[in-house]
């Protein structure tokens, strides 16, 4: 019998629910949820225990939308506000869910779970200094209370502080099983330079979770920065382990290309393929590879093969296209990749050089018009800088090679440096939020339809930020873009002494990366100056030039909106 063909009280209805999870069935219990709230709208215990249901099954946005209406039909109560806190958090919509709580504040003052689910919202937003205290406010109610006890001591490692080994060692007295918990122990470690440690926990939950990818990425850099060749090797044992789990392959692939090892990793797709025939983002990883180590003909094997049309297809494709000199082809791609998403950051770069490929006016209007990229000075006490380039020197002479970035040589900080609990780093951060707003005075108009300028006048934030210090001998950073972002920088603090007539050191931006294989050179170059920042979209690729000796090292951040 279908569930619209029943009727009942709201409790029935959830016990019928209930026994067709039970029986494995979410789905079933799901619709008869609905079916449900049909015959008893604005039911706040149903709408409640639907939420629930959708979040056990992994919809944490569907799961906000049943607790915001039970919200609504029973305004005021805790239980459901920290529900929907704890869906909107996991939906990606942090700061919606720090704001609802915080009109909680009286109701929940008491209560240890109101302040782990604060606490994980406002970790979410970035409001880091806020969120331990939340944590912590959390343990003074409830000192055993696991989740608690690991987020704390994951922001103690995401802040840098000095106790965040022992915080995880306490986290794991209380949940000892948790790989998570044991994972961040052993990033502390690593962090405190206890590399060995770090290792033989990365290599034990491996061993124990083959297909975990977290864990299976951790030991892939801990082998990296130990200078391992074939620092991948433990992906090839997970997926003897476990053959029928392709994303082992897929990680293992990207884990290859990061460091421009495209042709081994379109062998480890290619061979895997044989095992998963039915599978063609396989087939799409193994064209996107190829085409990147330079067999152009293989990938056009692979992409006239492959079936149906997706985002990630179309933005692929049209690199390839790109190489093969197809610019028609290739806008015609990167049109509909952005009608799917329209403010992608890797399309839009990717459709800048179409357009200059093709000479259409449209890419002055992206890139070109006055304003859009500057070199401008830190804004604040020249002593700011000063104190951050001692304190980073000391974080950088433990730091390592960092895994699947744009860095050839050098060392790359960890975590989010604007993050961390150092104050000449508070005091950095503070000055380029300082000379951001500088920088968006100066920019064009706002212009809805342009990928950066149509957030000019919106909030911004500081998303992800580190530093890296690269010391000659060729070292320098490949073309790249920053996706995450719609405003990307590098703050210079230390330079190597070169000539006013050098061409080392430079920053260049607007030449295409050289997977691209295309003879066009750069749209700006600066010659970087200690104190300034270099300022442009993130839709522009940006490379370094190599230098010969001395140091340069730099501090980079991602501007989001808020």
């Amino acid at each position: 019998m279908g569930a619209r063909q029943v009727s009942g009280a709201p409790q029935q209805w959830h016990e019928r629910a209930v026994a067709a999870e039970r029986g494995g069935d979410a789905a079933q219990a799901i619709a008869l949820y609905r079916a449900a709230l049909a015959q008893h709208p604005g039911h706040a215990d149903l709408l409640n225990s639907a939420g629930n249901l959708y979040m056990r099954s992994g919809d944490p946005a569907a799961a906000a939308d049943m607790f915001g209406q039970a919200l609504a039909a029973r305004p005021g109560t805790l239980a459901i506000a920290i529900n929907r806190a704890i869906a909107l958090t996991q939906a990606g919509r942090p700061q919606e869910a720090a704001a609802l709580l915080e009109d909680f504040a009286e109701a929940g003052a008491k209560d240890p779970r109101f302040h782990s689910a604060h606490a994980n919202a406002l970790r979410g937003a970035d409001r880091l200094d806020q969120a331990a205290a939340a944590y912590d406010r959390a343990l003074a109610l409830d000192p055993a209370r696991a989740l608690a006890l690991h987020g704390r001591a994951r922001l103690a490692l995401e802040r840098a502080e000095n106790d965040a080994i022992a915080r995880f060692d306490r986290a794991l007295q209380v949940h000892s099983a948790d790989p998570n918990a044991w994972l961040g122990k052993a990033q502390a470690l690593d962090a405190a330079g206890d590399s060995a440690s770090a290792r033989a926990i990365a290599e034990q939950l491996v061993a124990q979770g083959p297909g975990w990818q977290d864990g299976l990425r951790f030991l892939a850099q801990l082998r990296l920065a130990a200078g391992e060749r074939d620092f991948t090797s433990h992906l090839a044992e997970a997926s003897r382990k476990l053959p029928q789990d392709e994303s082992i392959v897929i990680l293992h692939g990207e884990l290859l290309a990061g460091i421009d090892r495209n042709a081994e990793a379109a062998d480890i797709v290619r061979a895997a393929r044989h095992r998963f025939p039915e599978q063609p983002r396989l087939a799409l990883l193994e064209a996107i590879y190829a085409g990147a180590a330079g067999d152009d003909d293989a990938a056009e094997t692979l992409f006239a093969a492959l079936p149906g049309e997706s985002f990630e297809r179309d933005l692929h494709e049209a690199r390839h296209r790109i190489r093969r000199g197809e610019h028609d082809r290739a806008d015609a791609l990167l049109t509909r990749a952005l009608d799917r998403q329209p403010w992608d950051i890797g399309a839009w770069a990717l459709r800048g050089i179409v357009w200059r490929l093709t000479g259409d006016p449209r890419a002055e209007w992206l890139h070109g018009e006055p304003g859009l990229h500057a070199l401008r000075p830190l804004e604040g006490d020249a002593a700011i800088l000063a104190d951050a380039a001692r304190v980073l020197h000391d974080l950088h002479d433990s730091s390592v090679f960092p895994l699947g970035q744009s860095l050839r040589g050098g060392t790359q900080t960890r975590g989010r440096l604007f993050h961390r609990m150092e104050p000449e780093l508070r005091r950095l951060a503070d000055a380029i939020r300082a000379t951001l707003e500088v920088h968006r005075a100066a920019l064009p108009p706002q212009d809805d339809g342009h990928p950066l300028l149509r957030w000019r006048d919106r909030p911004w934030r500081i998303e992800g930020s580190w530093s890296v210090r690269l010391t000659g001998g060729g070292d320098h950073h490949t073309g790249h873009i920053h996706p995450q972002g719609i405003l990307s920088s590098a703050l210079y603090l230390e330079l190597p002494a070169l000539g006013a007539d050098s061409g080392e050191a430079l920053l260049e931006l607007g030449r295409p990366p050289a997977d691209l294989r295309l003879d066009l050179g750069p749209l700006a170059v600066f010659r970087p100056q200690t104190g300034h920042l270099a300022l442009f979209p993130s839709t522009l690729y940006h490379g370094t030039t190599p230098f010969g000796v001395g140091r340069r090292m730099t501090v980079a951040f991602d501007v989001t909106t808020a």
